[in-house]
Formats: structure tokens, C-alpha cells, sequence
């Protein structure tokens, strides 16, 4: 099996209002949507960026958790 070139940290994701969407992209030449949730307020989704994920988009209020810190896209 080939080794992976990829970080498999987790990403945490908290809504904070009914209807925020989760958007995986997928590597390679053509990003494309591979993935969507939906999920509502309240509601905390686990992710990961994985050899066939290269971003996650989010639509909406939530507050998003990485080895990185914390931030939120709610204004």
C-alpha cells in the first residue's frame, strides 16, 4: 500500500443555526464536491481531511475547531 502524503487531523464542527452545510472537495486536478451534510443547530460533525479529501467548505453560522484554534464565520 502507498504511503499517504496527507494530514489526517480532525476538524470539529458545532452549527449554530439550522441548516449549515458541510462541503468536502476532492484532490487531485479537478476539485469537485464529493460530500455533503447538512446539519442543524446544535449539532457537531467530526471530520478529516483524508487522500480523497482536500478541503471542507461550510455554509453557514458554526464554529470550527482545528489543531490550529478556533474560529467562527458568525457575524
Amino acid at each position: 500500500m502507498k504511503e499517504a502524503n496527507f494530514k489526517t487531523d480532525f476538524i470539529v464542527i458545532k452549527a449554530l443555526e439550522d441548516g449549515v452545510n458541510v462541503i468536502g472537495l476532492t484532490r487531485g486536478t479537478d476539485t469537485k464536491f464529493h460530500h455533503t451534510e447538512k446539519l442543524d443547530k446544535d449539532e457537531i460533525m467530526i471530520a478529516q481531511f483524508t487522500e480523497h479529501t482536500s478541503a471542507v467548505k461550510i455554509r453557514g453560522k458554526a464554529v470550527i475547531q482545528t489543531s490550529n484554534g478556533e474560529m467562527s464565520n458568525e457575524n
